[in-house]
């Protein structure tokens, strides 16, 4: 009786496209889920460390004047929101995901509404879809294990 080897779990197997379609979706996860956990992490940690930028310059007035305190209380507030983002990426990348594009889309409004920095808030629209495309996979990931 003849044994049939899963290519999805042999090493020297051929692939078929569904494994393949697998493990890149696998890798799209894993990639996206580790810049999802450190940028955020790093970004609001730099909030407090002011090594990357001065951080206050992108705070629209029109929230400035809603927040209390000053914008430098303002941003501090904004790293630890960052912070918990990235954590929540890395334990519950479902949720994390759609937390992270919601804020990326509050800092798209606050630079669009500043009338300034256009090309980073164009960037941010690209790190939303790729938080997007996160939750996306994430969410796949949890249907196929049940």
């Amino acid at each position: 009786m003849a044994t049939s080897t899963n290519p999805a779990t042999h090493p020297t197997a051929t692939p078929t496209p569904a494994t393949h379609s697998k493990l890149g979706a696998h890798r799209a996860f894993t990639l996206l889920r580790t810049v999802f956990t450190i940028a955020p992490i790093a970004f609001g940690l730099d909030k407090f460390a002011e090594v990357l930028t001065d951080w206050e310059q992108y705070l629209a007035p029109w929230i400035n004047d809603v927040v209390p305190g000053s914008a430098h209380d303002a941003m501090l507030t904004v790293g630890v929101i960052e912070i918990i983002a990235g954590i929540a990426v890395a334990v519950a990348p479902r949720y994390g995901a759609i937390l992270v594009a919601g804020w990326l889309a509050g800092i798209i409004v606050n630079l669009v509404t500043m009338g300034e920095y256009y090309d980073v808030a164009l960037r941010d629209f690209g790190l939303l879809v790729g938080a997007l495309a996160l939750a996306v996979l994430a969410w796949d990931r949890g249907k196929a294990a049940a």
